[in-house]
């Protein structure tokens, strides 16, 4: 193959130069198949820890593994060719220290191939972004509603609907951009601050329920699809695969049930003796 023809990797820096210019379209993935069906219409596939809730049934993201993001993170990559892959850091393998952070996302990147990590926090990781693209790490920040803090959140509803709360979120986007993360996921924040969020900062912000304020939308492929039972209210359906799934099951159920499935003679037929 030419060098002409080769398919080459959208990187970091290009999210990074696309501010205010084309809006950036990013989706979630965590299998080989689906990641292939993305890449060539998306520019950052992230490889989220909504795969703990998507995937296996959890009720929030938190009990999600390293190992858990490492295994999918490897499928992603093996799917997809051009998209900027992205995986985020599980809750409880970056906020210890500076030091933590480095060595699970430098094993990230080791294990996966990935072109970037995602972690959540503002301000309070200011000083571990910094860290990490010092030494080579490209960080993808996350700010707004931060599911991994549910916890202490207790509940998931949006963020920045009282102009008293803007501060905060203000500087925690400052904050990311000025310690050198290339872009910002703003989730589930009133349009008014996203808007001003954007305007404010110079490095791309990811909207995800934050309007089309921001340089970017990301979703999760599997609410977009109609595929989970529980799906954010700002989330639009682009097509209703649970109901077609169902459907071909049922279909095949009742062939089965009925015994008109093919068994080794129709697909292998017997060679008569003459």
């Amino acid at each position: 193959m030419s060098s002409q023809n080769e398919i080459r990797r959208i990187t970091a820096p290009e999210i990074h130069a696309r501010k205010n210019g084309e809006p950036i379209v990013a989706l979630t993935s965590y299998h080989a198949h689906t990641a292939g069906l993305l890449d060539q219409y998306v520019d950052v596939i992230l490889v989220g820890d909504s795969l703990g809730m998507v995937m296996h049934g959890l009720e929030t993201t938190v009990p999600v593994t390293l190992d858990m993001m490492i295994l999918q993170g490897r499928a992603v990559m093996r799917g997809s060719k051009r998209a900027l892959v992205v995986v985020d850091m599980p809750f409880g393998s970056y906020e210890e220290s500076r030091e933590q952070a480095f060595r699970s996302c430098a094993r990230v990147l080791k294990e996966t191939h990935c072109g970037a990590i995602k972690l959540e926090g503002g301000a309070r990781m200011a000083e571990t972004i910094r860290f990490l693209v010092e030494r080579g790490v490209p960080v993808m920040a996350h700010i707004g509603m931060t599911p991994q803090s549910i916890n202490t959140l207790g509940s998931f509803r949006a963020r920045g609907r009282d102009e008293a709360e803007w501060d905060k979120f203000l500087a925690d986007a400052h904050a990311v951009a000025d310690a050198g993360a290339f872009s910002v996921v703003v989730e589930a924040v009133a349009e008014p601050l996203a808007k001003r969020i954007t305007e404010e900062i110079a490095i791309p912000t990811i909207g995800i329920g934050a309007s089309a304020a921001c340089d970017g939308q990301i979703l999760v492929l599997e609410d977009m699809l109609g595929l989970s039972q529980r799906v954010p209210k700002f989330v639009k359906r682009f097509g209703e695969l649970a109901g077609h799934i169902e459907g071909a099951v049922k279909a095949y159920a009742d062939e089965v049930r009925s015994r008109k499935f093919p068994g080794p003679e129709h697909v292998y037929p017997l060679k008569r003796k003459t």
